[in-house]
């Protein structure tokens, strides 16, 4: 199980119906039996655990991600988003070869998008993104799904200008992985704010700690004001819950314990990054509403 989160008084109350898009769940491995190749190992991580997690922020639905360690077994995402009984969007990984049927029972069991994992495997040059959105978009367009991205700041920038004809939306994993300390107007940036104000992507402000590299809150906090400023509807926010990570030392097949966040603190990132509360609805609300089909 989870650790509960330390924090002391109450959260100000979040909009009705918030959401955090980018959560996993991870279950008993004699259940839901990990790759055996996997590059590291997460304990449990249950439904329940996401539960008070949702409660300590005042956070009402969540989209569940099908990490990488399970790769295309999708049988836990599909459980667990039964579980969430209507509150839980999910993103699977699949391969290539799947076929309709599947994608029509990932729909009906509340999937929304197929999520492409590159950097986590290397595989992040223009090409091989290019060529992964192109082969999902024909087989998507049209039917209220998207496709997620961990990609390279590198490789989203040069696939931007061909990104944008795909026909159905991108959306890009933790700050689509822009070094938080790279200038705002260095031309990669500036390649990847235009593409989500052009509106063909969406981000996801989520997961700082994946781009701080020593980077100062003000920082983090420019770059988010950066994509809000682009374009406010196609932002969201997520926690990265529960903040998997791959421990110095360990075995791929050791247990790997989750970074320490404090609830405090994403909300106080909420608050730094999402100033008025009409932003607020907009990134929290309306935005995962029409983007996960709430």
């Amino acid at each position: 199980m989870v650790q509960p989160d330390a924090v002391t008084g109450a959260l100000p109350a979040l909009p009705a119906g918030a959401c955090d898009c980018h959560v996993h769940i991870v279950g008993e491995q004699a259940a839901y039996p990990m790759l055996p190749d996997r590059p590291y190992t997460a304990g449990p991580a249950t439904v329940a655990d996401l539960r008070a997690h949702m409660a300590r922020l005042g956070l009402a639905r969540a989209v569940i991600i099908q990490p990488s360690f399970y790769g295309t077994d999708n049988r836990l995402l599909v459980d667990s988003l039964a579980a969430m009984d209507g509150d839980g969007r999910g993103i699977a990984v699949l391969s290539e070869d799947v076929s309709d049927a599947t994608l029509t029972e990932l729909h009906d069991a509340g999937v929304r998008g197929v999520r492409i994992n590159l950097e986590s495997v290397g595989a992040s040059d223009p090409e091989t993104v290019v060529k992964a959105f192109s082969s999902w978009a024909g087989r998507l367009r049209g039917q209220g799904w998207h496709i997620q991205t961990f990609a390279s700041l590198d490789a989203i920038a040069a696939a931007a200008p061909r990104l944008r004809g795909l026909g159905l939306p991108v959306v890009l994993d933790h700050f689509s992985t822009i070094p938080a300390r790279v200038a705002l107007d260095d031309a990669r940036v500036r390649e990847v704010l235009a593409l989500v104000g052009s509106g063909a992507a969406y981000v996801k402000l989520s997961g700082s700690y994946r781009i701080d590299q020593g980077a100062t809150p003000p920082q983090i906090t420019a770059l988010a004001r950066a994509f809000l400023q682009a374009n406010p509807e196609r932002a969201v926010w997520a926690s990265d819950w529960p903040h998997t990570n791959r421990a110095p030392g360990k075995l791929p097949t050791e247990v790997s314990p989750y970074r320490q966040i404090d609830p405090r603190g994403l909300r106080e990132q909420i608050d730094a990054w999402l100033p008025d509360a009409d932003l607020r609805e907009q990134v929290l609300v309306r935005n995962p509403s029409r983007l996960y089909g709430f």
